[in-house]
């Protein structure tokens, strides 16, 4: 039987790779962004209430209306936008979940999506398998800034959509509210939506986050992706949430539900819980800008040439002064002679475009980032 495959260059995700890798050698895995500590004791007790009080049935389509009722209210505390909880926030099986149903609900075959690179990996994917064309423009190298004449000039009659993500992974950068203002000149006047995906939005490391909902021109015509996973240290839950206006809410509920319908009750009834007292979130950033500043200081004297990091929980790094490997072929060695994993940043682009920067996450325990670092000076 011959079967025709819809995504011919995609294989194993390089997170797997890295990671199983780091688990068959007993490295010290600093590649796929997870946290090696636990969540706030508070919310696992209160998922065991909700699971033993028997909250174990399917949950509204669209989310649990406690959680949606939570998350308009953090919404506008945030970023100063009324969006109704009835119908214009959705509650996703993880944010891929809603990135995928926003491309989905939004791209014809045809139609063209502007992507910035380097770029999470989910999002060439869904791009392609709705027959879209993705319009890779990249960052600036060092910075990471985006570069707005590019972008420009990558528009066409065809673009449908523009997918940003700030904090960004995996460089750490982040957009600045300049950035929202040459984003809003270039859509204005157009049918162009803009795909956001801000799931550090509460890791934001230097300065307060500019989400697209703050901008008067932006919010209207944005897809709005976020993740508790993230925010709370809980990834393997796997629950995130869209935020959109109207009819832009309205298609992307249309493709949720058939991708999965409904997301795990009993985490949901806790995080509406959980989310009633905002300093579970407002804390976020002083823990991990403190993760961040201590990495940093355990790198220093490496020959590693930290770029900045002002949001996530991500640490790229150029290693020109210790290598001229290709950074697929560094990670591997680094895994295997060093004992530490991380990610080639190459993997993030399209066409494989090599800078010699490999990303750490520092979402570790503070033995962990010790460990790593002692390895990491016998380069």
């Amino acid at each position: 039987m011959r079967i025709e495959s819809k995504l011919p260059q995609v294989g194993t995700t390089i997170f797997t790779v890295m990671s199983g890798l780091a688990a068959q050698v007993g490295a010290i895995n600093l590649s796929q962004g997870f946290p090696d500590f636990d969540c706030a004791p508070e919310l696992t007790e209160l998922v065991a209430k909700y699971l033993r009080q028997g909250f174990n049935q399917y949950a509204p389509m669209p989310g649990l209306l406690a959680l949606r009722e939570r998350i308009a209210e953090k919404t506008e505390r945030l970023y100063g936008r009324v969006f109704s909880p009835d119908t214009e926030i959705t509650v996703t099986s993880g944010a891929t979940e809603a990135l995928y149903a926003a491309v989905a609900a939004l791209v014809r075959p045809g139609d063209e999506v502007i992507v910035l690179e380097p770029c999470y990996d989910c999002y060439l994917p869904a791009i392609e398998l709705n027959g879209g064309v993705p319009v890779c423009v990249p960052l600036r190298p060092g910075t990471y800034a985006v570069d707005w004449p590019a972008v420009r000039a990558a528009c066409s009659l065809r673009t449908r959509a523009i997918m940003i993500n700030s904090p960004h992974n995996p460089t750490g950068s982040v957009l600045t509210w300049a950035d929202l203002a040459q984003l809003a000149d270039l859509v204005r006047g157009t049918d162009i939506c803009i795909i956001s995906d801000e799931v550090y939005e509460h890791i934001c490391l230097d300065g307060e986050h500019q989400s697209v909902l703050r901008h008067p021109d932006l919010w209207q015509r944005s897809l709005v992706m976020s993740s508790f996973g993230k925010t709370f240290h809980v990834t393997g839950w796997k629950v995130g949430y869209c935020v959109a206006k109207g009819e832009l809410a309205r298609e992307f509920r249309k493709v949720h539900q058939f991708l999965t319908f409904s997301t795990v009750t009993p985490i949901q009834h806790a995080l509406a819980d959980f989310l009633a007292d905002e300093a579970n979130y407002l804390a976020v950033p002083d823990f991990f800008r403190q993760k961040r500043d201590k990495f940093r200081a355990l790198l220093a004297g490496t020959k590693f040439d930290l770029l900045p990091c002002h949001g996530t929980y991500f640490q790229v790094a150029s290693y020109t002064r210790l290598s001229s490997e290709g950074d697929y072929d560094l990670a591997l060695r680094l895994t295997r002679e060093i004992g530490v994993a991380t990610i080639p940043l190459s993997v993030f682009f399209a066409h494989r475009r090599d800078d010699h920067v490999l990303r750490f996450c520092f979402a570790k325990k503070d033995e962990t980032l010790e460990r790593a670092a002692e390895r990491l000076h016998r380069l």
